[in-house]
């Protein structure tokens, strides 16, 4: 069973922490939902209305060995959903722990410890495949992948799966792919649906059936420090992360 979801992908701009918060917003009308963001950017702390450099203690100090990551964690105004934040430190973590003993798996052991059980756990990785990408593969059980429709999308697909083979072998045996996520899809182009089409053709069980849309609300929603659920939940964005919550729902726990 899935407790701990990735959300990752090495190329920027995918929708990656849109469908992080999103999903936690959905999910968490369900159940207790904890999102880490582990991304310097710190932009799923900004999207639920945190501002990163107003954040006493955040992942950073949990990867640095400073604070359990209990303390860390606040409550969000989104029902159901718990925030361990990033801040701008973040960015020189990947150098820090280099040298550092059991690198790769701070962030599970932070996890591991962690007094209060929540249904899930999501974590928004970085846009790379360095230290903090492989330390929320090394804690989860599951990667969630959102594919922008564009030219050479499976490319970068393929080259995080090669990280996800290494983890699974080295580090983190039960990692699994829960699923490739389309973004982004205009359905003017037929580009968008080649491409669907094609990681479909690569990926037919793992693909996701929702794909989600190209969406102002969407774009919106971040500035207002809301997921789509809150600042709209009638528009096409919602609809179609409500539709992946439900197939996130079925595969984590069956059907």
């Amino acid at each position: 069973m899935y407790r701990v979801i990735a959300v990752a992908n090495q190329k920027g701009g995918v929708g990656k922490t849109t469908t992080a918060v999103n999903l936690a917003a959905f999910l968490g009308r369900a159940g207790p939902v904890l999102l880490i963001d582990a991304d310097p950017q710190a932009n799923a702390t900004s999207s639920l209305g945190y501002a990163p450099g107003e954040v006493a203690t955040s992942i950073y100090d949990v990867l640095m060995g400073d604070a359990p990551l209990d303390r860390v964690i606040v409550e969000t105004r989104e029902p159901g959903v718990w925030l361990a934040p990033a801040a701008r430190a973040l960015a020189g973590a990947q150098v820090e722990l280099v040298g550092a003993p059991y690198r790769d798996l701070r962030l599970r052991q932070a996890l591991s410890s962690l007094p209060r059980a929540y249904d899930l756990t999501i974590i928004d990785c970085p846009p790379s495949l360095g230290l903090l990408t492989v330390n929320a593969l090394a804690a989860a059980d599951g990667v969630l992948v959102p594919v922008q429709c564009e030219y050479l999308a499976l490319e970068g697909l393929g080259q995080l799966m090669e990280i996800v083979d290494a983890v699974r072998t080295s580090i983190n045996p039960s990692l699994e792919l829960l699923g490739v996520l389309m973004t982004m899809h205009d359905g003017r182009t037929n580009l968008s649906v080649q491409v669907i089409d094609e990681v479909r053709r690569h990926f037919p069980s793992e693909t996701f059936s929702s794909v989600v849309p190209r969406s102002v609300r969407l774009s919106e929603a971040p500035s207002y420090g809301q997921s789509i659920l809150a600042y709209d939940a009638t528009s096409r964005g919602a609809m179609a992360y409500a539709g992946v919550a439900a197939e996130v729902i079925r595969r984590v726990y069956g059907p």
